[in-house]
């Protein structure tokens, strides 16, 4: 069974503190220029994490990721002119 999954961004303002980021989950990238990390843990314990992550302080700001709300399936539209030039052959 493949449990949802959801990002949190979380910007510091030290770097000291990462290691302990990873009781609230996988650690997937750190930014040691921009200071911050992102760290996956599960959907329904998102929310929970996100309000604990921004009383500690040295978080600046956390924020979950949105790509799971996202419609990743695009749809192509055929502009009208170009396919009639395809079928001349031009």
């Amino acid at each position: 069974m493949v449990e949802k999954r959801q990002g949190i961004a979380v910007w510091l303002h030290s770097l000291k503190h990462i290691k302990m980021l990873r009781k609230f989950g996988n650690v997937h990238y750190v930014s040691k220029r921009l200071k911050y990390v992102v760290l996956y843990c599960d959907m329904d314990l998102v929310e929970r994490n996100v309000q604990k992550l921004s009383s500690y302080s040295f978080v600046k700001h956390a924020e979950p990721s949105y790509k799971p709300y996202l419609k990743l399936e695009f749809e192509s539209k055929v502009d009208k002119a170009k396919e009639y030039d395809y079928k001349i052959g031009l």
